[in-house]
């Protein structure tokens, strides 16, 4: 089987995508994980929500814990992950390996952090699935297509500080690099 990565920005709907995709395998009787970093605590510490409403129960995944110690793979036939940015570069060694093994492999994340950097678990993906797709979303002051999950404080866009701060639209904001760079939200 294969190991997929969806990017986008923040409010390209990368969540709903992900629950409507284990929706679908579902319905049609197929075994899925869906999986969430324990970092991203916004919904609660099980529950993933989309902005749109959808949201599902689902497995954590601590930092530094094994996958292959939270789930079976051998019951389940699709291993869903949101927020994959957030695992370390052993999980995605692991989901590469359960690929391998036969495992539909779908993981949904961010590609950079707020500064434009990869993050370590995105870099890892990226080195090593078969697929990669890009899920779109227009920068919120211009209407091209946003590529920076920019991070703001009142109008002025943040350029340092700490790389994993959760949040949504109350502190981050997709953009082009053009309005990024300019400093204003």
């Amino acid at each position: 089987m294969k190991l997929y990565f969806y990017y986008g920005v923040m409010g390209s709907s990368k969540t709903a995508n992900a629950l409507m995709k284990k929706f679908s395998f579902e319905e049609r009787g197929r075994k899925v994980a869906l999986l969430k970093s324990s970092i991203d605590n916004r919904s609660g510490e099980t529950v993933i929500k989309s902005r749109v409403g959808l949201c599902s129960e689902a497995i954590v995944v601590k930092n530094k814990e094994y996958i292959k110690n939270v789930i079976n793979p051998n019951e389940f036939d699709i291993i869903i992950v949101d927020e994959a940015q957030f695992l370390s570069e052993v999980q995605v060694d692991e989901l590469r390996k359960m690929a391998n093994d036969g495992i539909m492999v779908m993981c949904y994340g961010l590609k950079t952090d707020f500064t434009g950097h990869l993050f370590p678990g995105t870099k890892r993906i990226m080195e090593v699935c078969d697929t990669i797709r890009e899920i779109q979303c227009m920068c919120n002051k211009c209407g091209t297509k946003a590529t920076i999950n920019a991070r703001y404080q009142g109008s002025k866009i943040i350029y340092d500080g700490k790389i994993i701060d959760i949040g949504g639209e109350e502190k981050y904001i997709p953009l082009c690099y053009k309005c990024w760079k300019k400093g204003e939200i």
